[in-house]
């Protein structure tokens, strides 16, 4: 008993020490970057905002959402706490401005979290064709995986193609250089990530995993995050060249073998440090690889960072 107690004295005083590196760091290099002073007038707009002609997809810094249907999972005050990464609905997010879904699903078309299940793959869907609905040049990227431990849905791109094929944007290296302009109408990419089935094939409405990459790593320690995001990222090539999209996640993860379990007390370790991590990327100079930047609970200073950034580099300002 001694020695656990010992060593979760020890932890909680590297997370205490961990979260002042943040602050300090912080503090001395501020957050100032091109673009860090725009405000898009309309979130939910923000790409047409940016004028369609002129932004290029691979110059995008897309707002993105991690665990992004989980803001109903689980039991309230019982198991949703250990498990929701967002507080919005998949519909509420698109129009605050995210640009990436991330879904897991189960064998049983259910949206997932690990073993808790929340509702059906069609509520993501039609939150989705909602939007799409309501906007015109607004492209999303959804990422759709079968969660880890669970088996892929039966025939499930029949049904995604049933319900999206009008506004998939196909599989195509070609894509990355085309402005929103030429893209249009079509108006999603879909990643799909099977555990066991085939994964898509060029030219297919779907893209495959290898278009949606990212280097996660599993820890609660908010400054050991940041600085593996920062290392990573700077191990790509720029945006202008690759023929993928790479993620960050401004995110760290509850861990079993500290008391803290919650998801929201642990994440907003980091999540206050986003655009500190944009400033970062700017002062080690690689700020041409940032392209998709995903949090938990996102917010609308999140989206206006990314926005931000977006604008500065098609005015040639970063």
């Amino acid at each position: 008993m001694g020695a656990q107690w010992s060593k979760q004295v020890e932890r909680r005083k590297l997370i205490a020490d961990e979260k002042k590196t943040l602050q300090e760091l912080n503090e001395s290099s501020g957050c100032n970057f091109p673009g860090c002073d725009h405000k898009p007038a309309d979130r939910k707009n923000w790409i047409s905002g940016l004028n369609p002609e002129k932004l290029h997809l691979n110059k995008i810094v897309w707002p993105g959402t991690h665990d992004s249907g989980t803001h109903k999972i689980g039991i309230k005050m019982v198991s949703r706490p250990f498990a929701q990464c967002q507080s919005l609905s998949i519909y509420e997010q698109l129009v605050l401005g995210t640009r990436l879904l991330d879904i897991r699903v189960n064998e049983n078309r259910k949206v997932c979290h690990g073993i808790l299940a929340t509702y059906g793959i069609d509520v993501v869907i039609n939150d989705v064709k909602k939007f799409i609905s309501e906007t015109e040049s607004e492209i999303i990227i959804l990422e759709i995986r079968t969660e880890f431990g669970h088996n892929d849905p039966p025939e499930f791109e029949k049904h995604l193609e049933e319900q999206l094929g009008e506004y998939l944007i196909h599989q195509d290296d070609n894509v990355f250089q085309k402005t929103v302009a030429e893209i249009l109408p079509k108006r999603i990419i879909c990643v799909w990530k099977p555990q066991k089935s085939d994964p898509p094939k060029s030219g297919s409405p779907f893209w495959s995993s290898g278009y949606l990459k990212d280097n996660w790593i599993d820890t609660d320690l908010p400054a050991t995050k940041f600085e593996s995001n920062l290392k990573f990222l700077g191990q790509q090539q720029p945006v202008t060249s690759r023929k993928y999209f790479y993620r960050v996640e401004n995110t760290v993860t509850p861990q079993a073998d500290n008391p803290v379990l919650c998801v929201k007390p642990v994440t907003n370790r980091i999540h206050g440090y986003a655009r500190l991590f944009i400033t970062q990327c700017f002062s080690r100079n690689i700020a041409d690889r940032l392209q998709v930047f995903s949090t938990d609970f996102i917010d609308g200073d999140f989206v206006d960072a990314c926005v931000g950034l977006t604008w500065a580099r098609i005015e040639g300002k970063a």
